[in-house]
């Protein structure tokens, strides 16, 4: 599974209506054949930070990346960014969330 973590700072007039500009975009990649997750969180330590949390099957990222609706969702970001996002991308083993071992309810 390809694991994505990314970290978009906006700017301030664009934090609380960031999940609405990136609507779109998120419907799109979360229909993807291989796509397993694409999840939007906030960040409580930073105002302006969004996280947004993805994986895909290992042969879906390259068709993710070259989509049409991923090219139009980062042109439609760009003028609300403060600064370039920051990524973790990985390949690594599952197929998506498991129950944590050292913490069962």
């Amino acid at each position: 599974m390809i694991l994505i973590v990314v970290k978009f700072r906006t700017r301030p007039e664009w934090t609380q209506g960031w999940p609405e500009l990136v609507r779109e975009f998120t419907e799109a990649a979360r229909a993807e054949p291989g796509n397993i997750f694409f999840e939007w969180s906030r960040s409580i330590e930073v105002d302006d930070e969004w996280v947004l949390v993805e994986a895909f099957q290992d042969d879906a990222g390259e068709a993710h990346v070259t989509s049409d609706h991923f090219a139009k969702g980062l042109e439609t970001m760009k003028p609300a960014l403060a600064e370039t996002p920051r990524i973790i991308s990985r390949t690594v083993e599952g197929d998506g969330w498991e129950e944590m071992g050292e913490l069962t309810v």
